[in-house]
């Protein structure tokens, strides 16, 4: 069974990145749970499409979307990167840590003569990634730096490895320095000094209680997918109506049987994750649709609506049309009969 994995990004990302738009108000927030959820680079990359295609978008929405990012939209990184000593502190942590918040790209910090060059290289294909998406992340990059240094720190300069479309002047007022293009790289030159100037107020025990939080979650993140996981990704995009253990099975390269027996090692089996998932597809059917109960049923594999009232009871303890009611705007809740 291949271990390879599409490069991610998180979700906590691509929601800062639509709260940072003029649209971010009527964003979604698809099927993510949790911020540390992962979402594909090809989601990342159409999230960009829409984003970029979107009324009032221009040539410096990149730059713009990333100057507006927020220490929760990088999660622990974010967090992280607010408690430490130094911005040098802050390059190497983004350096180790930049994966919890994608892995389309590095961050490297090189230091010599007297400066330091902190870099973006994309891991993915060039053409798989908008310049904008760059821009954004270099934005990021100077923004970050300012939660440490003050909001009139800019670096000494800044470039891009592709070339420039729209006018000059957003990437100097945004970056605050001279700025180049077609560029060997896309990164920020800082000043040693800047780099080494400690902080006056500095909390190096909360600096260490997210470096540990952050080290497990990148544990996490580099460990082999369990077979029980790759079933829930599986099920994530499967027509539940006729959803089998063969599906899974055969993109795994396993018999059904050992799928069976390597999900009972992990303490969950077939009907338990198809269960979880029949659970979660409806909450999002009920929360971001109007439809009926008798047409949402089919849809995550139950024979009807009495069978989705049953069982959506013993999810969420309540009826389907109660946890609506709670969920989906007044403007959209006209589901007529069968409604719960």
């Amino acid at each position: 069974m291949s271990t390879t994995e599409p490069p991610s990004v998180t979700a906590s990302y691509a929601l800062a990145v639509l709260s940072a738009t003029a649209e971010g108000n009527g964003g979604s927030s698809g099927s993510w749970a949790l911020p540390t959820d992962r979402l594909e680079y090809g989601e990342m990359r159409a999230l960009w499409d829409a984003v970029l295609d979107a009324r009032g978008a221009g040539p410096h929405t990149g730059l713009l979307v990333g100057d507006r990012i927020r220490p929760e939209g990088l999660h622990i990184l974010g967090h992280l990167v607010l408690t430490c000593a130094s911005l040098a502190d802050a390059a190497q942590a983004a350096e180790r840590y930049h994966p919890l918040v994608s892995q389309a790209g590095t961050v490297t910090l090189d230091r010599r003569s007297g400066v330091g060059r902190i870099c973006y290289r994309p891991t993915v294909d060039p053409a798989a990634m908008h310049p904008q998406q760059v821009e954004a992340v270099v934005s990021i990059m100077v923004r970050a730096a300012r939660w440490i240094a003050g909001d009139d720190w800019a670096p000494l300069s800044a470039s891009f490895a592709h070339p420039r479309v729209g006018s000059a002047e957003p990437y100097v007022r945004v970056l605050g320095c001279p700025v180049t293009f077609d560029a060997p790289e896309n990164a920020i030159t800082v000043a040693d000094e800047d780099l080494d100037r400690r902080r006056p107020l500095y909390d190096p025990a909360l600096n260490a209680l997210h470096r540990a939080y952050a080290d497990r979650l990148l544990h996490q993140l580099s460990a082999p997918a369990t077979v029980a996981e790759r079933v829930r990704q599986w099920l994530e995009h499967a027509a539940l109506e006729d959803a089998g253990p063969e599906g899974p099975a055969k993109q795994l390269n396993l018999s059904v049987r050992t799928l069976r027996r390597a999900l009972h090692a992990e303490g969950t089996s077939w009907r338990a994750l198809l269960d979880t998932a029949r659970h979660g597809r409806a909450r999002r059917l009920l929360e971001t649709t109007a439809l009926p109960l008798d047409r949402i049923a089919p849809l995550v594999g139950l024979s009807g609506a009495t069978a989705l009232v049953r069982a959506f009871t013993r999810w969420e303890g309540m009826p389907p049309g109660a946890y609506r009611s709670r969920h989906l705007p007044a403007s959209a809740d006209r589901g007529g009969a069968g409604s719960g």
